[in-house]
This record gives structure tokens, C-alpha cells and sequence, in this order.
């Protein structure tokens, strides 16, 4: 039975849904770009407020689990759809059409996030994962007169589409030989060996996932979804999206033993030697900044991978703290991307020759997004060296050596496109069209939050302390 005590866990849920139905009211009655992006930060910054009420509740609801893993996911989907709305004011300031309704996507799209990552039972999480994507399809697709925005809108809705049809057979055929929905319950149905319905069924949803995931060879959407979305749209794909995704599939692998079956661990770690190098290597080739970090995404999924493959009482910490240290770095990255496009100006300034010579022009902005690479690369004194070092020490400790030496292979290549591009920053102008941050970009919410970030990524990199008690509290965490 439905209680009070069991809506304490989920009040950040509750309280972005809220902000999502006074926004949509707020459109109808008077249209307010200001207010309403405002309004969609106050409400995200008091859903952040709440949770500690529901870190200290006595029971989860039903269908759901509010556990330590589910309270970080939380967490960090609030602060990276909290830089979005941010970034998105300045990037919808003088768009022509309609802007509000982009911050009730937004909002949409994150309730299904925190229901997402919280999900104990099949039925919530499919439909959290398509409250999840169905806003996305048009935030993709918002700057609808672009036509590589419609494009990317109308490919991440097909194939978004085929990959929901994968996960709803997969659960099908695990119904069908287990009789249950929850994932206890899955776990008690297959507590001896997992007959060959059961691990097709496990291996179609891992498909499904993977394609949210981009795991390679499901990541052929990825580079023109990101090319093509509004800088905003992409920001939250990159980070929320991926996020949510990527915590229920560490939750599936805790939970549900068929799903760290002899056969399926096998093929996490193929998927995981081929993401990580496949993804570096295609990067190699992209002149389109997006592009770019379109297929570093993919890569650092595959290093992400390793966690699912390796397990153990250190998985959950190692993918605590590599995740917040991709989520700032890209965060990072794409709001550069951000500050100098404008959806009037045709297409966002993703062209590498966008940003040649930036660091004489926006040299803060250079900055942040030398930053930025620096941690996509691992360097250290920067966070992304903190999660790399914990993806290899998982690696080693477990002697798996193929995605070590992966890894290893992986970040040397990624090492290059990312060089480039700080390269590129610091080079004299060629006299080419350029598209520009404004002079006062630094003064907007969304610049000052930029900076933040970016700070963030170097002080994490030189004193991660409290971001590793913190992932390692929360790791011990059960109700």
C-alpha cells in the first residue's frame, strides 16, 4: 500500500514533476522566457534541497528502490540538468520561436531520469525510460528550421524506437520463463542456472540499453544526433540521459545474477574492448568539434564498461567517481560549444575552425575548454585523471588484462584528437568566418556556471578527497 512514508524517498521526483505541471501552466496563462527558466532552476535547486529527506526515509515505494546507488544518481542528474537549464538561457535568448516549452521537456525528461535511476521493477523502468526519451525527441529537434536538428530529432526518434522494441521483447521472454516483473523477484526466479530464454531475454535488453548507451555496434546514431541537436539538447543527452541509463544497468547487474551470467560477462567485456577503441579511432577522423565528442562518449562508455565486467564491492565507487568526473569535463566542453553558438546563426559552432585562435579572442573560454580536454584525456591534476586511474586499478586488481591493455590503447589515442583541438585554441586566426561568445559572457548565469565547472574539474583533480568519501558513503547505502 501506497503510503507517505513511501513518497519521502522519491520527493525530488515529486517535486521536479511539480515544476514541470506550474511551468506548463505558467505557458498557458503568460509566456516568460526569464520566469520560466527561473522557475525550472528554483524547482531543480529545491528538488537538490530534499534529498536528504530521502536519504533519511524508513522504506522505498513500491516498485522502486531509494538505495545509496539510486541517492548519487539523483544527485547527479539534478546538478547536470541544472547546468543545462543555464546554459540553455543564453543559448534561447533570441530565439525567434516558442522557448518555453523546451524547459518543460527539459524537466519531463528529468523526472523520468530520477524515476529511472530508483527503478526496481520492469514496468517502472520502461516507463521511466520513455518519459526519458520521448522529451528528448524534441529538444533534438527544437531548432526545427535547422534542417540537421529535424534530422536528429526524427533519427533518435526511429531508433530510439527500434531499441525500446528490443527491451520490451527481452522482458517479455524473462516474464515468461521467471513470472516476474521486480527484479528480486527476477533474481529469485533464476536463482539456479539461467535456461536460453532467460539469457536471450537479458541479452535483447542489453541491446536496448546499448543503445542508449552508445555502446558500439549501437552507435551509429550518435555522432549526427550530436552534430545536429541544439547545443542544449545535446548537453542533456550527453550527461543526464547516459547517466540515468548507465545506473540502471549497474543496478540490473547487481541485482539480477542473470544478467552477470558466464555468457553475457562475456559479451560485456567484447563490448567494452571494442567501444573504448572503436570510439577513439573514429574520433581520430572528425573535423566537427560535436562530432567529436560524440564518439568520445562512446569511448568512455567502453572505459565505464569495465566496471559492469569486473563487479565487486569496488564497482559502484569506481563508477561513482568516474561518472561525476565525465559529467563535468563534458558539461565543460559542451558549454563552450554553447557560449559561442546561437540557434539564428544557422548551425552551432561545432567546425573545428570555429575555434581557431579562440584563446586571443575568449581566452577564459579557451581555457575552460583546454580544461575540459584535459580531463576527457586523463591528464593528471585534472578529474579525469581520478576516474581513469580507478577504471585501470579495477582492471589490474581483477588481472583482466585485454581491457587493460584497452584502456591503456584507448586513452594514447584519445590523446591526440583531444590535443588538436587545445592546439587549435591557441593558433593564430586564419581570417575565416567565425562565429563569437558576447563580450559579457562571463557575467550571465550561464558563463558563471561554466567557470564553476571548470574549476570544479581541476580542484576534484588536485584534492578528490571529498568526492571519493562521498561516492563510498553513498555505496554503502541500502534500505
Amino acid at each position: 500500500m501506497l503510503t507517505l512514508s513511501n513518497l519521502m524517498p522519491v520527493i525530488p521526483l515529486i517535486i521536479v514533476a511539480t515544476t514541470a505541471v506550474l511551468i506548463m501552466l505558467g505557458i498557458a496563462w503568460q509566456r516568460h522566457h526569464g520566469g520560466t527558466a527561473v522557475v525550472s532552476a528554483a524547482g531543480l535547486v529545491l528538488a537538490l534541497a530534499s534529498v536528504p529527506l530521502s536519504s533519511t526515509a524508513l522504506s522505498s515505494p513500491p516498485l522502486m528502490t531509494v538505495d545509496g546507488l539510486a541517492l548519487m544518481g539523483t544527485v547527479l542528474v539534478l546538478l547536470c540538468a541544472l547546468v543545462t537549464v543555464a546554459l540553455s538561457h543564453h543559448y534561447l535568448a533570441g530565439y525567434l520561436g516558442a522557448k518555453e516549452e523546451f524547459y518543460l521537456l527539459l524537466l519531463c525528461a528529468v523526472t523520468g531520469a530520477l524515476g529511472l535511476v530508483a527503478s526496481s521493477h520492469l514496468a517502472t523502468l520502461f516507463i521511466s525510460l520513455e518519459l526519458l526519451s520521448m522529451p528528448l525527441y524534441g529538444m533534438l529537434a527544437y531548432s526545427y528550421r535547422a534542417a540537421r536538428a529535424l534530422e536528429a530529432g526524427i533519427k533518435y526518434l526511429i531508433l530510439s524506437a527500434a531499441a525500446t522494441a528490443f527491451l520490451l521483447f527481452g522482458m517479455a521472454l524473462i516474464y515468461a520463463r521467471t513470472g516476474h516483473l521486480d527484479l528480486a523477484g527476477l533474481a529469485a526466479g533464476v536463482a539456479g542456472s539461467a535456461d536460453v530464454w532467460t539469457l536471450a531475454g537479458a541479452g535483447l535488453m542489453v541491446v536496448g540499453l546499448g543503445f542508449k548507451l552508445s555502446v558500439v555496434p549501437f552507435h551509429l546514431w550518435t555522432p549526427d544526433v550530436y552534430q545536429g541537436g541544439p547545443a542544449p539538447a545535446t548537453i542533456f543527452l550527453a550527461t543526464v540521459s547516459k547517466l540515468a541509463v548507465f545506473v540502471l544497468l549497474v543496478r540490473l547487474m547487481m541485482t539480477a545474477p542473470v544478467f552477470s551470467s558466464g555468457w553475457l560477462d562475456s559479451l560485456f567485456t567484447l563490448l567494452a574492448l571494442v567501444t573504448m577503441l572503436a570510439g577513439n579511432l573514429l574520433a581520430l577522423f572528425q573535423s566537427d568539434v560535436k562530432r567529436l565528442l560524440g564518439y568520445s562518449s562512446i569511448a568512455h562508455f567502453g572505459y565505464l564498461l569495465v566496471a559492469i565486467v569486473v563487479g565487486g564491492t569496488l564497482a559502484v565507487e569506481t563508477v561513482g567517481v568516474y561518472l561525476i568526473t565525465y559529467l563535468l569535463a563534458t558539461l565543460a566542453a559542451f558549454g563552450v560549444v554553447t557560449q559561442l553558438s546561437s540557434p539564428f546563426e544557422g548551425e552551432d559552432a561545432a567546425g573545428l575552425h570555429y575555434y581557431r585562435g579562440l584563446f586571443w579572442r575568449r581566452p577564459w573560454l579557451a581555457a575552460v575548454m583546454t580544461v575540459s580536454f584535459l580531463s576527457l584525456a586523463g591528464i593528471p591534476l585534472t578529474a579525469g585523471f581520478i576516474g581513469k586511474f580507478y577504471v585501470l586499478a579495477l582492471g589490474v586488481a581483477d588481472s583482466h588484462w585485454w581491457l587493460v591493455g584497452g584502456i591503456v590503447a584507448g586513452s594514447a589515442i584519445g590523446l591526440f584528437y583531444y590535443l588538436r583541438v587545445m592546439v587549435t585554441l591557441y593558433l593564430p586566426e586564419p581570417g575565416m568566418r567565425r562565429m563569437d561568445a558576447p563580450n559579457d559572457w562571463g557575467n550571465r548565469i550561464g558563463g558563471l556556471t561554466l567557470l564553476v565547472v571548470a574549476v570544479m574539474v581541476l580542484v576534484l583533480g588536485v584534492y578528490p578527497t571529498p568526492m571519493i568519501d562521498w561516492v563510498t558513503a553513498l555505496s554503502t547505502i541500502s534500505f
